[in-house]
């Protein structure tokens, strides 16, 4: 019987996402673990968890989980949690909060980088000291045994304590991680090494260098890691700074003798609340040099506003009352009263962190592999390393008894190694008779695999990668919704475009008014805008905007009734009128003649839309409307060719006009146009491409193309669209221009690569590191990895993989 604690998802479960900040991540390990812990939690329906950003989202059943004892859970496992809460007037920001542990952790990576250098030189000169040549009697406090003594042990106590402690707290909880496999390394190297100092007459060699020279270069490599991990979230960090934290609350700048809400007048400036604290309907002042603090109106004043953060735009827009302003812009010249319209988490620049910050949760199924390995990573460097030990002391050593005379301090060979052993130094200063353990070999060797084995690569690959590339994207005003999005670009065959408002501008014109019998231009023109007054459709606007260029009087229209990619029906002074397609008109009984059928083919060969007007059950006229080409539609056709993509055109106008505009494209209209589609229909088109095979993209900007962005493998919408279709798209074009459908895939294509770069390299560092590490070179070569060497290589793994997603940004601008 299911227990009254535990609470089933079911699908009329209301869902609620909570976001946790989680520290103490070290490796991918640490994400499975993190993530095994939240969805084992009753009520818990997923879990992502992110190892750069170090975020989980949890989806849950709406109410069934307290967030606080959640993160609880997560901390007593290990991993330091809160929940990120809604902030309230008076406590830190998230940001602020942030910079402030951001700031610390520069400071610990300073002090972290600078205590990493001492161990590693002072640890190599005892190292050179011991295998390459003697140093002056100068040095001998250096490379005195006893003086390594004391530094390997400080290192274990102070620097590398904190490695120790999680790598113990990682084993106790069955779920081992990175600082477990150095942990037992270090300490493993330590004890043997211990014991030959104690135990002289053992004859075995002394390596304190080894876990002393290990710690520093895991000290260094996490230093150079999380450094390079900030600059990968530079781009994040700087859009985050654009969200203002003050605004300056006024009184109704239209309305004598109003005050603001808290005070009992106000001056020019306003008074100063929180961002949070502004209400949408409130009036607020922005003066020259502030930044716009929400999407608002203008209401009085007049201003020039820098809107590059959005649009990428440097010449600033001219701003008056009834223009609209975004979140974050920049007022330039002047003074401006505002109205608010959209506050905290609704206003555009909000909505782009959060789309950002969901892309970085995402993953990409690429990763479900790296995922899967590292779940189980760490216990298998375990055994591997056990078995390396193994071997070499029962059977290695027999089947080769000439290895053990090496040592294991670098990848160095037999006869150099030869020439430069020596014994351990006893308690009394003698100097006993080296005996070639196979013990000692067989511990090097397996504390070489446990170290040189790095989750942390796998951990990294796709988080940073992402990481960058969505910032760079949201820089560039491109917003791409998660890896997952960015594995299915690389993929695509064929990319769609929605016609009207997306290869064209979406503001057409009338340019015929073609009236039947007795009715005459002017009151064909009138019954139609008065029909269309009931809709917000481009056509719609076209009609309304000649009809006001002919300053024509527009009558009273009701009973308005829309039928969706067909047309619309209203009562204009008693009489019944009918605008749309002729499969409109043909569904509402009205019959074409063989006159008014070739005058609309006429008009639709001439790449126009044609309206056709009825009134009272009869054909009144033919409007014809023409909208033309985005300044760059013909090059984002043409550059997408280039990249190997097939461009078609979806649309609900008739063949003709379609074809028209494919022409002007230089579009096969046979084969890559695909016209009288219906809007419910749209979608329908975009599955029977897929069904052929073939991966598309679907551009689109309203909410008859919401179906089909959403049908497609990756919806791309440009931001002057429906709200519903940039919901849908997994690809937002915030700048509004269409030559950014280019640079989104580039971009997506880009960040892709480099995701198979760094998963190729850090499963290859494993693949080929482990069997060198245990001593698969030996026998053959002479060739020995030494822990130290190891450790060295382990951190080098990790830089590496961050610094190749670094170069993303590089390999863009060159690619631009």
């Amino acid at each position: 019987m299911q227990s009254p604690e535990t609470v089933v998802a079911t699908p009329a479960s209301p869902v609620e996402t909570i976001a946790l900040d989680v520290t103490g991540m070290k490796c991918a390990g640490c994400v499975k673990a993190v993530e095994k812990q939240l969805t084992q939690h009753p009520g818990v329906i997923s879990a992502r968890v992110n190892l750069v950003t170090e975020v989980a989202v949890v989806e849950c059943v709406a109410g069934a989980i307290d967030p606080v004892a959640l993160a609880e859970q997560v901390t007593e496992a290990g991993f330091p949690t809160q929940p990120r809460l809604a902030t309230t007037a008076g406590e830190k920001t998230k940001e602020a909060l942030t910079a402030e542990r951001h700031a610390l952790e520069n400071r610990q990576q300073l002090w972290q980088l600078f205590i990493a250098g001492v161990l590693i030189v002072l640890s190599g000169i005892g190292h050179l000291n011991q295998h390459f040549f003697s140093f002056p009697a100068d040095f001998s406090p250096l490379t005195n045994i006893w003086f390594h003594w004391g530094l390997a042990t400080t290192a274990l106590l102070f620097p590398g304590r904190q490695i120790l402690v999680d790598g113990w707290r990682g084993l106790r909880r069955n779920a081992p991680n990175m600082n477990t496999l150095v942990a037992l390394g270090t300490l493993t190297a330590y004890t043997a090494s211990c014991v030959a100092l104690l135990f002289p007459y053992l004859g075995w060699e002394c390596f304190f260098d080894e876990p002393v020279m290990l710690l520093g270069f895991i000290l260094l490599g996490r230093t150079l890691e999380q450094r390079a991990r900030g600059r990968a979230a530079a781009a994040f960090q700087a859009l985050l700074a654009l969200q203002p934290k003050v605004a300056r609350l006024i009184a109704n700048p239209t309305a004598a003798g109003s005050t603001p809400r808290g005070g009992k007048g106000s001056d020019f400036g306003g008074i100063a609340i929180p961002i949070e604290q502004v209400r949408v309907g409130e009036w607020l002042r922005v003066l020259p040099g502030e930044q716009i603090p929400v999407d608002a109106e203008v209401v009085a004043g007049q201003t020039t506003v820098n809107e590059s953060m959005l649009t990428g735009e440097p010449m600033p827009v001219m701003k008056q009352p009834g223009d609209s302003v975004t979140a974050g812009t920049l007022n330039q010249s002047g003074a401006i009263a505002i109205k608010a319209t959209r506050t905290g988490k609704d206003t555009t620049l909000a909505q782009i962190v959060a789309l950002v910050e969901e892309a970085q949760i995402r993953k990409a199924p690429v990763q479900l592999l790296a995922d899967t390995v590292a779940g189980y990573f760490t216990y298998g460097v375990l055994a591997a390393a056990t078995l390396t030990f193994l071997f070499w002391y029962f059977i290695g050593s027999q089947l080769w008894p000439d290895v053990t005379m090496l040592s294991g301090v670098g990848i160095e060979s037999h006869s150099a190694m030869h020439s430069v052993m020596h014994s351990a130094i006893s308690m009394s200063g003698e100097t006993p008779p080296l005996q070639h353990s196979a013990l000692l070999l067989s511990l090097k060797l397996a504390i070489s695999v446990s170290v040189i084995a790095c989750p942390c690569a796998l951990g990294l690959a796709t988080p940073t990668a992402i990481l960058v590339g969505t910032g760079l994207g949201a820089e560039r005003g491109l917003l791409i919704k998660g890896g997952d999005v960015l594995e299915r670009v690389h993929h695509l065959d064929i990319v769609v475009f929605d016609k009207t408002g997306t290869l064209t501008t979406g503001h057409p014109i009338v340019t015929d008014c073609l009236p039947v019998e007795n009715f005459i231009p002017e009151i064909l023109l009138q019954l139609a805008a008065a029909a269309e007054s009931g809709t917000t459709h481009p056509l719609a606007k076209a009609i309304g905007e000649e009809a006001h260029r002919q300053e024509l009087t527009i009558p009273t229209a009701q009973e308005f009734y829309t039928e969706p990619g067909l047309g619309v029906s209203a009562l204009v002074e008693d009489v019944r009128v009918l605008l749309g397609n002729a499969d409109w008109l043909t569904q509402q009984g009205i019959s074409l003649s063989d006159s008014e059928q070739n005058q609309a083919q006429q008009l639709a060969s001439a790449g126009k839309t044609v309206v056709y007007v009825a009134a009272d059950g009869q054909l009144a006229g033919l409007i014809g409307v023409t909208d033309t080409l985005r300044p760059d539609a013909k090059a984002t056709v043409s550059r997408l060719r280039q990249m190997g993509l097939r461009v078609m055109l979806l649309t609900g106008d008739r063949l003709e006009a379609a074809r028209a505009i494919a022409s002007q494209l230089e579009m096969n209209p046979d084969s890559d146009v695909l016209a009288d589609v219906r809007p419910d229909a749209k979608a329908a088109a975009i599955a029977q491409l897929q069904a052929q095979g073939q991966h598309v993209a679907m551009v689109g900007d309203g909410i008859n193309d919401a179906p089909a962005l959403a049908q497609a493998d990756v919806g791309i919408s440009l931001q002057g669209g429906t709200d519903v279709a940039i919901e849908t798209a997994q690809i937002v074009l915030m700048r509004d221009r269409l030559l950014d459908v280019v640079k989104s895939i580039q971009l997506s294509r880009a960040t892709f690569n480099k995701i198979r770069q760094n998963l190729f390299w850090a499963f290859a560092y494993n693949t080929i590191s482990l069997p060198v590490a245990a001593g698969v070179l030996l026998p053959t070569f002479g060739l020995v990895l030494s822990p130290s060497a190891a450790g060295a290589l382990m951190a080098f793994s990790s830089v590496s993989v961050v610094t190749n997603s670094l170069l993303l940004r590089k390999s863009l601008s060159t690619d631009n």
